[in-house]
């Protein structure tokens, strides 16, 4: 099944893959030899003032909104020819690209999955900027090329996006991104020929794939044509997401439009159709939090008649939890929810009596462990994926009676892959670890149970027996503990001598688990660095309470617990503050910058990749609205005063303590239409004007702007190899750090 839920941790802009990809390597000297650095003049229109409930605030970058103005271009290109040189200008760059490109290249792979009578799976050779998309009579048989985007585009820029079967894997829907934007265009293809259909969908984002089961065509989302541009350079708010029904063999123009909120704009429709292909489900849901309304379409009453707006019955009509589709038998359906379960549940729903006090619980809610996900496979089995103190846990249980049959033995890390539907008599899933680059299992779903190994990946060159992970738990300032994973070299001496890269996100129900990155060994394997994950509240590895502890009024607490992660790594002797780097993405950017502007002298370094940085104003481009649920919005009074305090645009320390601000650098791309350029470009602005001048300011304040690059999803392995080597080459010429081959 394809849904809209599947692009929900999208739109909570998740940004961790290149994240996890970082190593950083540094030079001893470069810090003293740095100097002050001639930052572009930026105009400033203090007159531009906003009223925020009775508060006046000067919005003096507000020209930088607009992406196409040629003061903006020139800022940008302004901005470019001072980070370009000094990253460029590491000693050690040619080591730092070759070596990343060495252990970048190593044979990828993901679970077949088994679509008709064949099986499918991608396969990435080590270097090639998208995977290859393969086809095969038998698992383990001869493969041939179903789909290669790399064909698509010189650059690797167009990337596969999203893609969905018919249930008797006859045909196939993909849809296109162009240089990383949220936009994308649907094609079709005949299966497993490959013999491509003339239908073409565009204007289409965040989207449901979901096919009817005549195979006659098929369910998805799309925007209103807008005015002005539509290719992830624009900031135009995107607003009455609608369900359409498109029939095979005809014009995108002739679609039906079956769903809409129009009382409700900022409301997206998701769609899927039921296991036994009889009812269509429509989940709307109003931003990121984890919560949906219910409906329902009897799709056999149709008769395969679409002609125009669906008729529902509604199941859910609130926004009190959420409830996703696991699979059903005849009416009766089953849901994972956390409906008075912030660790999750499964219940079944029969539709023939809808009520709520004729549901029922068929697995309750783990006293420890939170259900991530759930499939029903053999239509008698349900796999469960459970998450205990951020390490995977995976149960098969018998679904008519909910009874618990087998645990599947796991090493500590995380399930980043799995295949297997109802229909299905074997499942795949693949296991990594920060020193796993990925083991795929395949087990039969019949007693006993024996998980056997398909496939092992593995990076030449780099041994894992050499290092080690460690989990710790930490008080954070309000004395919740706080768990944090640590990666370093057996036998690491404890002396504050060694760099720590820090991650965090926090945010958006999402958990950040044990992950392989490739360039990563580098730091490791190199440079004995330390790595850690701070599992900050915000995010979803505790349940929807833990998520809740860290958004809305709550956020201070995550940026607590980072800042308490980076204390405790320094107590503990694993470095000192000036060898603390710390990095995330998108709300991740956020976290960074708001830990760098709280305290400036706990950090050697930051780096915020596409981060919101303008907390007062983000929810009025693209799709930024749909982060009101985390964040709230500086419309409203109560949100305002919690946004105020510390939205990182608004809140740079003219006094930084310690003396100057941590070295900095953001990255951004020109066609990130998630979190538009703006953010990163207003900051670096006022942290110039603001800190730039001052005699005690050597540490740089740069930003990267990358060309034809997005959020981050679908990017070509040659630019995430040249922003994994700017990155380090900042480290490089910021704290200092000895490369050894």
């Amino acid at each position: 099944m394809y849904t809209v839920t599947g692009y929900l941790p999208l739109l909570a802009l998740l940004f961790t893959v290149l994240a996890f990809f970082v190593s950083f390597i540094r030079v001893p000297g470069q810090t003293e030899t740095m100097g002050k650095f001639d930052y572009p003049h930026a105009r400033r229109d203090e007159t531009v003032v906003d009223d925020y409930h009775g508060t006046k605030i000067v919005d003096a970058y507000r020209w930088l909104e607009d992406p196409d103005s040629e003061e903006t271009k020139a800022f940008v290109d302004a901005q470019n020819d001072i980070s370009k040189p000094f990253l460029e200008g590491c000693p050690v760059r040619k080591k730092i690209i070759d070596r990343i490109t060495e252990v970048w290249d190593y044979p990828k792979y993901t679970c077949p999955s088994k679509k008709g009578e064949k099986y499918y799976y991608f396969h990435n050779s080590g270097l090639q900027n998208q995977s290859v998309y393969y086809v095969q009579d038998t698992v383990g048989g001869k493969s041939t090329v179903f789909f290669d985007p790399n064909k698509l585009s010189t650059e690797g820029t167009i990337a596969l996006r999203g893609h969905s079967f018919t249930d008797d894997g006859s045909l196939w829907a993909y849809s296109l991104s162009e240089s990383g934007s949220d936009w994308v265009t649907i094609k079709f293809k005949k299966a497993p020929s490959a013999e491509d259909l003339p239908d073409v969908l565009k204007n289409v984002k965040f989207t449901s794939m979901a096919w009817t089961p005549d195979n006659d065509g098929l369910f998805y989302n799309r925007y209103p044509e807008q005015d002005g541009k539509a290719d992830g350079t624009e900031t135009t708010t995107n607003l009455h997401h609608k369900l359409y029904y498109h029939r095979l063999g005809t014009q995108q123009s002739e679609d039906v439009l079956v769903a809409e909120v129009p009382q409700h704009p900022r409301w997206m429709v998701g769609a899927e159709v039921s296991d036994c292909g009889g009812y269509l489900l429509l989940t709307p849901r109003e931003g990121c939090e984890p919560a949906n309304r219910l409906y329902v379409v009897n799709l056999t009453q149709l008769k395969g008649a679409i002609t125009g707006k669906l008729e529902y019955t509604v199941i859910v009509d609130n926004f009190d939890a959420e409830y996703e589709y696991i699979s059903n038998k005849g009416s009766v359906f089953t849901f994972k929810t956390n409906l008075k379960a912030p660790r999750y549940k499964l219940i079944n729903i029969d539709f023939s009596k809808p009520e709520p006090e004729n549901w029922v619980t068929l697995i309750d809610e783990d006293e420890t462990a939170v259900l991530e996900w759930a499939s029903c496979v053999n239509r008698d089995k349900l796999v469960l994926h459970y998450l205990h103190h951020v390490k995977s846990e995976l149960f098969i249980y018998d679904y008519a009676s909910g009874s618990k049959e087998f645990q599947i033995p796991l090493e500590v890390g995380s399930i980043i892959g799995y295949t297997g539907d109802y229909k299905d008599t074997e499942i795949f899933f693949k296991f990594m670890s920060f020193l796993t680059p990925g083991v795929i299992y395949q087990m039969d779903m019949k007693q006993p149970y024996e998980p056997k190994v398909y496939r092992t990946i593995e990076v030449q060159g780099f041994d894992a027996s050499n290092f080690e992970t460690e989990q710790k738990f930490f008080p954070s300032k309000d004395g919740t503990k706080i768990p944090m994973f640590i990666v370093h070299k057996k036998g690491l001496q404890r002396d504050g001598s060694h760099p720590v890269l820090l991650y965090g996100y926090g945010g958006f129900s999402v958990s950040i688990t044990p992950s392989f990155s490739p360039s990563r060994t580098v730091y490791l394997q190199n440079l004995g660095g330390v790595f850690a994950v701070a599992n900050i509240r915000g995010g979803n590895e505790y349940g929807d309470t833990w998520h809740k502890a860290g958004t809305l009024g709550n956020k201070q607490n995550g940026f607590d617990d980072f800042q308490a992660a980076a204390q405790f790594l320094v107590d503990s002797k694993y470095t000192t503050p000036n060898k603390i780097i710390i990095n995330g993405g998108s709300n991740g950017g956020l976290l960074v910058g708001a830990c760098l502007n709280q305290r400036p002298d706990l950090f050697g370094a930051g780096i915020a990749q596409v981060g919101v940085l303008d907390m007062l104003r983000f929810h009025k481009f693209t799709i930024g609205h749909a982060w009101i649920t985390d964040y709230g919005s500086s419309d409203d009074p109560k949100p305002f005063q919690w946004l105020i305090k510390y939205s990182p645009l608004h809140n740079i320390p003219r006094e930084p303590k310690g003396g100057q601000y941590s070295s900095l650098l953001l990255m951004t791309g020109d066609h990130d239409d998630r979190v538009v350029p703006l953010h990163s470009l207003k900051f670096i602005a006022e942290l110039q004007h603001t800190l730039g001048k001052k005699e005690g300011q050597t540490n740089p304040l740069i930003i990267r702007v990358d060309t034809d690059s997005g959020h981050g999803a679908g990017k070509p392995t040659k630019k995430v190899i040249e922003e994994i080597a700017d990155m380090y080459c900042f480290i490089c010429q910021t704290v200092g750090l000895v490369w050894t081959d």
